[in-house]
Order: structure tokens, then sequence, then C-alpha cells
């Protein structure tokens, strides 16, 4: 299976478990210049929830949730600063940021509120 389409399947999949635990798409793969958001979801209590999906099949170079590193955590802040301000309605909920990480299989490790921003 190509990148792009293992990289979908994730997602449809990372999203599918997500509404199970009662969240609501908000988008999928919100872009800006300072990088990418697979899934931005509202939970009914918790506010927006910027979601990270990654991907797995071999783990000799870590896991998925090992891979969103500091560089990455920052692309992904920007980003949903960004997507703050373009889209003020979601400005006065809490956020928070979860990687959902799947390896080859059924596994999915879901890590809510992975990491915190100190100046969000």
């Amino acid at each position: 299976m190509e990148r792009d389409a293992r990289g979908r399947a994730a997602e449809d999949q990372a999203l599918e478990f997500l509404q199970h635990q009662g969240m609501k798409l908000v988008t999928r793969n919100f872009h800006s210049r300072y990088g990418e958001i697979d899934l931005v979801m509202q939970h009914p209590e918790q506010g927006v929830v910027f979601v990270e999906v990654r991907y797995r099949n071999d783990h000799r170079w870590g896991s998925g949730a090992e891979s969103v590193d500091g560089k990455k955590q920052a692309k992904l802040i920007r980003t949903a600063l960004y997507f703050l301000q373009q889209n003020p309605r979601w400005q006065a909920l809490p956020a928070r940021f979860d990687v959902v990480a799947l390896g080859g299989g059924v596994q999915i490790d879901w890590i809510s509120n992975a990491f915190s921003v100190s100046a969000w």
C-alpha cells in the first residue's frame, strides 16, 4: 500500500475510534504554512482536540507516539494557534493535543493530552 493510502487509512481508523469515544469531527487535514493537523475534534466536555495520527508498521525506530518529538510538537502548536486565529468560535474553549498511534494490525494507542503548551 502506498504511503499516502496507509496514512489516509490510519486517519480513518483514528477518526472512527475517536468518534466512538464521543468526539465530533471539526475538520480533517488542516493545513497552514506552519504545518498540518490530521484531525481537529470537538470533545463534548473538554473543548477542541488537535490530533496527530501516527502509523508505524515496524517499531525498529520507535513507536508512532515516540516520533512526535519537540520539533513536531512545535509545528503542531503553531498550526493549532493559526487554526484558532482563523476560527474564532473555538478560541474560548479549552484545547489539548492528543496523539493516536497505530501499529500493524488493530493496535491503537491513544494518548490524551500528549503534550502541553506553557504559553497556551
